[in-house]
């Protein structure tokens, strides 16, 4: 069948598509927080519904704990005050989805990588740019920097892992994977070793000096959507899902074992719909928080692997969780276009970060007129509403 014109136009992945009845024009939805019509016959754009958010796709802290920075579908790259007493920066620069984002250790620059085959590196605190790594033959996905700032490892849709000599401005080696998508990348602690997940279902490591691959790790039945190192480097776990469910798996880092209670068949993955979309270990090494596509994280104890926590978190897929480096606050993100900010023992929510939605603020109490539909979505736009209105 000969392709007829392509609809060009969306920044990041389009997840539907519908026919108007006539057939004539066709409707796209996107994560760039953009609704498309086109006209079939002309493969022309009619009109553009813009939304008030896209998905958020990563996030890091930075070293000193201050400032968060996001990644989005939105091809946005955002700096963040944690403590919301300044405006978010918005770094522009990519063409398509930015995928993933990290703080060089000594807090000097910013990495981010996106589909638009680049990986850019900014001053945080100018907000410019100082320089661009591509390859024009893949999309790069997460990325990570070693422990002295030199080395970035980056995920890629074509070429397994990549790893760059930032100061040289070359490719260190490419570990490859089977020509699998590799979506998430982790150095362990001692920054000898390189962890990856695949979509052929496989945890990879290789050694950090020449991509020589270590070990495959084989037991997750659908896609690997995230991947953490214990704090000591001894273990590691890995999160995705199938059409049976998340997947998630803690493993001995040195012999690729499972650990026992994270063997096939075991009772620790109870509860948990969907995929595990994001993982991250917490200081006490005993302790593994995931993300997952139903939008709520949950706490698990790494030595019995049973979930002694979950919290509604996100709106859509939770896509990335950090731990603040002081070990106190995780930081999520996800499909509605906010950060949430977790007390990490008690699971006790801090507070949101989001770009200021069309009502933001907008005290509707009172008013009348409206219908129960009308003032959700005034609320879901931002509006508020003294808490006493609603008592009887």
């Amino acid at each position: 069948m000969a392709k007829r014109a392509a609809l060009l136009g969306h920044s990041a992945v389009v997840n539907g598509l519908a026919f108007t009845p006539d057939s004539r024009s066709v409707l796209s939805g996107s994560d760039d927080g953009t609704l498309r019509l086109w006209d079939v016959e002309r493969g022309e754009s009619l009109r553009v519904m813009q939304g008030y958010t896209a998905s958020l796709l990563d996030l890091d802290w930075s070293p000193d704990g201050t400032r968060l920075a996001s990644a989005g579908a939105d091809t946005l790259v955002t700096l963040w005050d944690v403590a919301g007493a300044t405006l978010p920066r918005v770094l522009r620069g990519h063409r398509w989805s930015v995928y993933g984002v990290g703080w060089s250790p000594d807090g000097s620059r910013l990495a981010s990588s996106g589909w638009d085959n680049a990986i850019r590196l900014w001053d945080p605190a100018t907000g410019t740019g100082v320089q661009v790594l591509r390859d024009l033959e893949t999309a790069f996905f997460g990325v990570a920097w070693n422990r002295d700032g030199q080395l970035l490892a980056c995920g890629t849709s074509q070429h397994g892992v990549q790893v760059w000599d930032v100061t040289a401005r070359s490719r260190r080696w490419v570990g490859e994977a089977h020509a699998t998508w590799i979506r998430r990348v982790a150095w362990s602690p001692d920054g000898t070793r390189v962890v990856g997940g695949g979509d052929d279902g496989h945890v990879y490591l290789w050694d950090a000096s020449d991509g020589t691959q270590l070990l495959r790790l084989v037991g997750h039945h659908g896609a690997v959507m995230s991947v953490a190192w214990s704090p000591d480097g001894s273990r590691l776990a890995s999160g995705g899902g199938s059409r049976d469910g998340g997947e998630l798996v803690v493993w001995d880092a040195h012999s690729g074992q499972r650990l026992p209670a994270w063997e096939a068949g075991s009772s620790a993955l109870a509860g948990h719909p969907g995929v595990v979309s994001a993982l991250t270990w917490a200081p006490s090494r005993e302790l593994v928080v995931s993300g997952g596509s139903d939008g709520r994280l949950r706490w698990w104890d790494v030595h019995s692997g049973q979930c002694i926590r979950v919290r509604e978190a996100h709106q859509g897929t939770v896509h990335a969780l950090k731990v603040s480096p002081d070990g106190g606050t995780l930081a999520s993100c996800g499909d509605d276009g906010a950060i949430a900010l977790w007390d990490l023992q008690s699971g006790e929510p801090l507070r949101t970060l989001r770009r200021d939605r069309p009502y933001e603020r907008l005290n509707i109490t009172g008013i009348r007129g409206l219908t129960q539909a009308q003032l959700a979505s005034l609320r879901a736009l931002g509006a508020v509403e003294d808490e006493a209105s609603h008592s009887p």
